[in-house]
């Protein structure tokens, strides 16, 4: 090595080093494009393992890597797969769906999709029966049970595979519409998730890290909401967004795919009970007819399953009632696995479970329910038609119509009509004043009730009658105890509307009442005095939030007052030009547009003189500080619970939050913020002695804290913190043992049954509230609560204000155990304590649960925005 020296050498292999890197990457982009290029129609049509370069089973597959396949089959399909994007996500994933049909019904898909529209009612036109059946299948609404999302690929090279016969001859008979991932950001965060954490080589022990989700999971979507909880009530934007499709084609079938525990194996229909009053015998039967089918493919390959357990047909927020509301045949398949399954799981019976078996058993399902509605494809459309035609013209239950009072709120009366928009229901409007019996959902009693001028009057005699009458009806008729979610729902008490359920048919006209966004005496002029808004609904305080972030200055008035012959409750937001002189020209654009854009309305007057109560200078209109607000998240909080928080501030209201993790909370300094929120959960490993002896000097510093349900239950019986859980009465327990000395054996067949007994499941109760105070303003002495967990409170001593509480005979709809029933009487709600200069707000009940309870997200604003201003 004479003349060349170590340096050299060292040199040169680094050079080697850099060149090796360079080929390296140019073989893997020449590798990734050619594998691009495979998504058009060069090529051979390839099987998943030809295109992903592994077998279905060997890994989890990323979302944009699912898609690409998507788009693959369905280039190598021209004209018979469609594939259609219907959205996005809030993290601009796209959502898609591929349309499927052989040649001959492809080339009239739209005419298929028109006829259906025509066979229920909703298109004009008379409907055609002769002609295939919708069967739309949807996967992986909850991200862990990403099992979905793998099988998917397997069913749709089966579609298009020309040399699969069974299939193409099902395809003569039917139109399937499959959703690879409906909730592609929560599959990827578990996909990605496990990818990193897997061990090299497939470990199935229990205890191995990849079989242990970190907080919050990958089943909930961004915002940490359940899509499978969301059919209903379409918070979301990937609900709103598919949704809107669904009503485009409204399948004869729908089938939705998920995972359960790992130590479970394969559910499939009939479903268990209760089954909900207003499912027909029909779909009932075809329950039965699917699990048939299923069976054959089950049977034939000695696969474990059950049926008719755990999975009901009851609440309307499911892949399975939802559509089965709207005239379609509506299953749930399950198979064991979810996000503790992994590649592969060691079971308690000994067995392991692969994701490649669990891959083939949704696999056989896909195909068992295409078979299913191929084959009866005659049935399932006359039954469909049928369905939409009784509905219009017989529909079932007591009353023929449901009216909302034209007195309500603009702005929640607007929302109520927008959420009837979306869902295909017909409304009108009353043309007269009409006195009539009926059921007041104000009052829970049946009496005389006055239809007004403009109220909204939604018919039963129409195609969607079924699913008003499920929406609607003050009290669901629940067969069997039994049931896993709520168990009332009514869309008069989620939107807190005062309303009416008639039993005749009433007159309704078509239009819409005129709106204006600006009213009152000075509204046309160009400087009026203040603006007044009254405050009501979530529309206000949307309102309120956006005047905030534009640097206007607010006020609100504590007592109620009379100005320009307009009564004004507590609670009225007062946007005066005094104060505001800093926004110059800029200050009646700007309240006018941010009231149009919120979707509330303002007076504009000319005086600051009331003719009765406060004037508009008075001590008791208070000044509203824009608060900074922080929310904790994390393990040890409700992931739910948190993501109804950070939906309501970023989609509702559009106001800024900052996020603590509990994980460093201890840490923060809370001085920079006004308003800390504890959502549900279990903070006995957050708060210690000397933390929460921290978070009670930031309280009487001036800061205001708001704990939700759980975080609620742990600060009860605390040091300083005035809710307490009641006492149990030792006395009347040893009284009721000597009466009756053998009540505490119990019969290990009956466990389930007595668990109802404690149990409240999404049941309405009234809240009695003191509307005098903020946290109550723009109620009236009521506000109906959807109770989903026992609530067992004092009322709060001196220092408190019990705000809202539960007296006896307060129940309204839904099921409460008769113990629980017992708990929810004389018991605290929601309220207030004052801590130095500070207060806390207890809210024992959830008033953003799904963020479908519209009722009350007004106190929850209350709470962040006017309690303790």
């Amino acid at each position: 090595m004479t003349g060349f020296s170590w340096l050299n050498f060292k040199l040169l292999r680094t050079q080697r080093q850099v060149f090796g890197a360079i080929a390296t990457g140019l073989l893997l982009l020449l590798s990734f494009t050619s594998r691009a290029q495979t998504t058009d129609a060069a090529g051979p049509l390839l099987t998943p393992e030809q295109f992903l370069g592994y077998k279905l089973g060997a890994q989890f597959t990323p979302h944009a890597e699912l898609l690409r396949y998507v788009a693959h089959i369905t280039a190598h399909s021209p004209g018979r797969m469609k594939l259609v994007r219907y959205g996005s996500t809030y993290e601009k994933r796209p959502l898609e769906v591929v349309q499927i049909a052989n040649a001959e019904t492809f080339g009239r898909l739209e005419d298929v999709r028109h006829n259906n529209l025509k066979l229920a009612g909703l298109e004009s036109g008379t409907g055609q029966r002769q002609q295939p059946a919708v069967c739309w299948l949807s996967y992986n609404v909850h991200g862990n049970e990403a099992v979905s999302s793998e099988a998917v690929m397997q069913v749709l090279y089966d579609l298009a595979n020309p040399q699969d016969q069974q299939m193409q001859d099902w395809l003569k008979n039917t139109v399937v519409i499959v959703d690879p991932c409906i909730n592609p950001d929560g599959h990827d965060r578990y996909v990605n998730w496990y990818n990193r954490v897997r061990n090299q080589s497939v470990n199935a022990s229990p205890d191995s890290w990849e079989h242990h989700e970190p907080w919050p999971g990958g089943r909930f979507n961004h915002y940490y909401f359940d899509l499978n909880r969301d059919w209903a009530w379409q918070t979301q934007q990937e609900t709103k967004q598919r949704i809107a499709l669904y009503n485009q084609w409204l399948p004869e079938v729908h089938a939705d795919f998920h995972e359960m525990g790992p130590n479970n194996t394969y559910y499939f229909s009939p479903a268990a009970k209760p089954y909900h009053a207003d499912l027909t015998a029909w779909q009932r039967k075809f329950q039965g007819v699917l699990g048939d089918y299923n069976k054959v493919a089950f049977d034939k390959n000695n696969w474990l399953y059950f049926t008719r357990e755990v999975y009901d047909l009851y609440a309307p927020t499911y892949g399975d009632t939802w559509p089965s509301f709207n005239g379609a045949i509506g299953m749930t398949y399950e198979q064991g696995g979810g996000g503790a399954g992994g590649l592969a799981y060691a079971r308690l019976d000994g067995d392991t479970l692969t994701l490649a078996q669990r891959i083939a058993h949704h696999h056989a399902a896909s195909r068992a329910t295409i078979q299913a509605t191929a084959e009866r494809h005659d049935d399932l459309v006359r039954e469909f038609q049928s369905y939409f035609a009784n509905a219009a013209s017989k529909p079932q239950g007591e009353f023929k119509s449901y009216v909302m009072s034209a007195g309500n709120d603009p702005g929640q009366l607007r929302a109520f009509t927008q959420y009837l928009d979306r869902n295909q229901i017909r409304y009108g409007y009353a043309p007269k004043r009409v006195k009539t019996k009926g059921f007041n959902y104000t009052t829970g009693k049946t009496g005389d009730v006055t239809i007004e001028p403009r109220d909204v009057v939604i018919s039963m005699y129409q195609p969607k009658s079924t699913l008003v009458k499920v929406l609607f009806e003050p009290k669901s008729q629940l067969e069997d105890s039994l049931t896993y979610d709520i168990t009332s729902w009514a869309l008069p008490y989620a939107f807190g509307l005062k309303s009416y359920a008639v039993p005749g048919r009433l007159d309704a006209s078509a239009g819409a009442p005129a709106t204006a966004s600006v009213k009152g005496s000075a509204a046309t002029a160009d400087r009026p005095y203040a603006y007044l808004a009254r405050w009501n609904s979530l529309q206000d305080v949307r309102f309120l939030s956006r005047l905030l972030q534009q640097k206007v200055k607010v006020r609100y008035a504590e007592k109620a007052f009379e100005s320009e012959g307009q009564q004004y409750a507590p609670g009225t937001l007062i946007i005066t030009r005094t104060g505001n002189e800093g926004l110059g020209a800029r200050f009646d654009q700007l309240v006018r547009a941010q009231a149009d854009s919120a979707g509330t309305t303002v007076m504009a007057v000319k005086s600051g003189f009331s003719t009765s109560g406060r004037d508009l200078g008075s001590s008791s209109v208070h000044f509203v500080k824009q608060p900074t607000v922080a929310v904790v998240a994390g393990p040890g909080v409700d992931a739910t619970a948190f993501g109804e928080v950070w939906h309501f501030f970023e989609q509702q209201l559009g106001y800024p939050l900052t996020v603590l993790g509990t994980d460093y909370l201890n840490r923060v300094s809370l001085n920079k913020y006004d308003v800390l929120i504890l959502p549900n959960g279990g903070y006995g490993d957050v708060y210690n002695d000397r933390n929460l002896e921290s978070l009670k000097a930031w309280v009487r510093d001036g800061g205001r804290l708001i704990a939700l349900e759980g975080a609620a239950k742990f600060l009860s019986g605390k040091k300083d913190f005035l809710l307490k859980p009641k006492t149990t009465d030792s006395t009347a327990i040893k009284k009721d043992l000597k009466a009756n000395p053998y009540r505490l054996l119990r019969r290990y067949g009956d466990a389930e049954r007595e668990e109802a007994e404690d149990a409240v499941q999404g049941s309405i109760y009234r809240v009695q509230l003191d509307n005098t105070h903020p946290l109550a303003f723009g109620y009236g002495g009521t506000y109906f609560a959807l109770v989903r967990n026992p609530l067992n409170y004092s009322f709060l001593g001196k220092g408190g204000w019990n705000v809202g509480v539960i007296k006896k005979d307060s129940y309204s709809a839904g099921f409460t155990g008769t113990k629980a029933r017992k708990e929810l009487s004389d018991t605290f709600v929601v309220g207030t304590q004052d801590l130095g200069r500070g207060s806390v707000v207890y809210l024992g009940d959830n008033p953003l649960f799904r963020a479908f309870w519209q009722g009350g997200k007004l106190m929850f604003g209350n709470a962040v925005f006017l309690v303790g201003q």
